[in-house]
């Protein structure tokens, strides 16, 4: 009995052995089999010598089952190594499987939300009454058109409905009363206070919502071979207080559009200025505006005007969470950064006081709240730090710079990677604050390309092997009318000849144009290199010419030749030359960029009216100076018409 038990004993561990092994074996070759193009002669191997090794230990259970060999225990440790090894490395290639996986997004979650001042005592959609609401008038506006009135239907509402071109007229249409709801995307506050911080500063605590629905919108992803073919990617900055980018507010102030060509490993950067006066893509009529009030129609919005503007295909975007750099960057252990200047910050939360960032100026390791607060800094902060903190030019195109900055260090710190921990760490903060719509076998693809890059690089720098050409767009600054608030705002309207130069870079590296020859090249050795920024310099532009003086005719001839809507405005004068130019609403020298309406004043003069006025006014400066005579002479002293007026030949 003894003996048969003993036997049943031997079995059921050689056939638990076996389970476990073919358990490991397996999970271990499925994991292999989801990198697909990484390293594909060693996975092979492996995957060859993993079966291998499951049918020699098949071999071996059979053997000492069947001949019932009492050193079948030897197999147990052996066993239970092999399939440690085996569901450890399983373990560690799903789970980053699983976090590249959850980078890519073959979807995009709209969620749309009914607001209204927090005064309104409604808090249901049920009780709303018969209030108006609100709503974007762009039917391809998703989270303000089309949820909108789904929810509309789906739900029976029979309230008054009033389309809106914007959201920025929407929400003061709210603010004014003349709505009492109104339809926004669920991230309206931060939309809103990216595009305009002052203005909408307490925009939370004025508002509430009371009802919110998402939709899942699929996406076509694109199938380029990202590791033959060159690509565009844009780089765009999200907003929020949470590590999660779940309604969390893209942020127009963050914009970065980079090519990349594998086969030259050759990078070109261009940071987009917020306050760019471009064409907006989803706005009536692609009006001109800041390129950053794009940003609360979403990326869609964004990606079209973006690629309307340098005439290229963006094949991929990535969305960072500026919340979840802070703890990337902490992951890297920091990075380090030739900080140009010492300035003080807000944190990652938007606080002061104790919480703000200072950064001194010069060469130094980062943690993940200072990488952060460089590259948001844009204002000197004068009424927040001393003036140690506040010295020093700052603008939109320094904050661009500094965001490049921090950028080549972080690709640089990612160079110097070797722990697994470190690497572990990391992809799980990238897959809370990262989104792509590159599909996981491209983003496993860049594997080829880093190994490519790393085989190069010994001990150069990555930026050095990557070759990043910095790109710039060049313009000047101008105060231009904006129909939707009613001011003259602030714009950055770009040069023509700029634009193309940047075009032409971006075009050259992604292959769809031929370099030029530069059949020229100077050097000097005492001399520092300085390297050259395409589209940044003096550009030639087309100036408004001044009317004045002109006649109405020339004036109207003129603006046709300039491709200018011209509008005439008499006003009545008692003098000057009848039917010419007096006043124009732009000054001369104005870029015809920035020129939408030109409103010429033009006099006109009415000569019937003239003549009377001046017999009157001459007759009252008669009758004024006579009295003045007569006060300061005698009575009887004679009095000399002539003398009076001062006039020769009055009747």
């Amino acid at each position: 009995m003894s003996v048969l038990n003993r036997c049943k004993g031997k079995s059921l561990i050689l056939i638990l052995l076996f389970i476990f092994n073919i358990c490991a074996s397996f999970k271990m070759i499925y994991a292999l089999s989801l990198l697909s193009g990484i390293e594909t002669f060693i996975r092979l191997l492996i995957i060859i010598i993993i079966v291998l090794m499951f049918i020699g230990f098949s071999f071996t259970y059979l053997k000492y089952l069947v001949k019932r060999k009492s050193k079948y225990f030897k197999l147990i440790p052996i066993t239970l190594i092999y399939t440690f090894i085996l569901f450890t490395g399983s373990k560690y290639i799903l789970k980053t499987y699983n976090t590249i996986d959850n980078l890519s997004s073959s979807s995009t979650i709209y969620s749309s939300s009914l607001i209204s001042l927090v005064e309104n005592k409604s808090y249901k959609l049920e009780n709303i009454g018969n209030g108006k609401i609100g709503i974007i008038s762009d039917y391809t506006s998703i989270d303000g058109n089309e949820i909108p009135k789904e929810v509309i239907e789906k739900e029976n509402i029979k309230n008054k409905i009033v389309e809106y071109d914007d959201y920025l007229t929407l929400i003061d249409a709210l603010y004014d009363k003349k709505i009492d709801y109104a339809f926004v995307p669920t991230s309206y506050v931060n939309n809103l206070k990216s595009i305009d911080e002052e203005k909408y500063e307490s925009l939370d605590e004025d508002t509430k919502i009371i009802y919110t629905k998402e939709k899942i919108i699929k996406q076509e992803v694109n199938k380029k071979n990202i590791v033959k073919e060159p690509f565009s990617i844009l780089i765009m900055g999200v907003d929020s207080d949470e590590e999660s980018l779940k309604n969390s507010a893209f942020n127009g102030d963050a914009l970065m559009l980079l090519t990349f060509n594998p086969n030259t490993l050759t990078t070109t950067i261009l940071s987009i200025p917020r306050d760019s006066y471009v064409p907006i893509s989803c706005f009536k009529d692609k009006a001109k505006n800041k390129i950053t009030h794009a940003a609360i129609y979403g990326e869609d919005c964004m990606i079209s005007t973006i690629e309307e503007l340098v005439d290229i295909k963006i094949d991929y975007y990535v969305k960072i969470n500026f919340k979840g750099v802070v703890n990337i960057i902490d992951a890297l252990g920091g990075v380090e950064v030739d900080v140009p200047y010492s300035f003080c910050e807000q944190n990652s939360s938007r606080k002061w006081g104790k919480n703000t960032i200072y950064v001194e100026e010069g060469l130094q390791k980062l943690n993940g709240e200072q990488a952060l607060a460089l590259s948001r800094n844009r204002k000197n902060n004068t009424s927040k730090c001393s003036s140690k903190w506040t010295k020093g030019y700052r603008s939109d195109f320094v904050r661009g710079e500094n965001q490049q900055l921090v950028l080549r260090a972080t690709l640089n710190k990612l160079k110097e990677i070797k722990s697994l921990d470190t690497i572990s760490d990391l992809l799980d903060k990238v897959s809370n604050s990262m989104e792509t719509n590159m599909s996981t076998e491209q983003i496993l693809s860049l594997y080829n390309i880093g190994k490519d890059i790393l085989v190069k690089s010994s001990d150069a720098k990555l930026e050095d092997l990557v070759g990043f050409r910095r790109l710039h767009l060049s313009g000047y600054d101008a105060r231009i009318y904006d129909e939707r608030t009613g001011l003259n705002l602030y714009n950055y309207v770009l040069y023509d000849g700029s634009i193309k130069d940047v075009k032409k870079a971006m075009k050259i590296n992604l292959n769809e144009e031929k370099a030029t020859l530069i059949k020229e090249f100077s050097f000097d050795i005492d001399e520092d290199y300085k390297e050259v920024v395409i589209g940044k310099g003096e550009y030639e532009t087309t100036k408004l010419p001044s009317f004045v003086g002109k006649t109405e005719s020339e004036a109207k001839s003129l603006a046709k030749k300039l491709n200018l809507d011209v509008t005439i405005k008499y006003i009545e004068k008692d003098s000057g030359e009848d039917g010419t130019v007096l006043y124009q609403n732009y000054n001369k020298g104005t870029d015809l960029v920035s020129v939408t309406e030109l409103i010429l004043t033009v006099v006109k003069v009415d000569t019937n009216s003239n003549i009377e006025e001046d017999n009157n006014s001459n007759n009252k400066e008669i009758e004024e100076k006579v009295e003045e005579s007569s006060d300061s002479k005698s009575e009887n002293e004679d009095i000399d018409i002539d003398d009076i007026t001062g006039i020769e030949g009055l009747e």
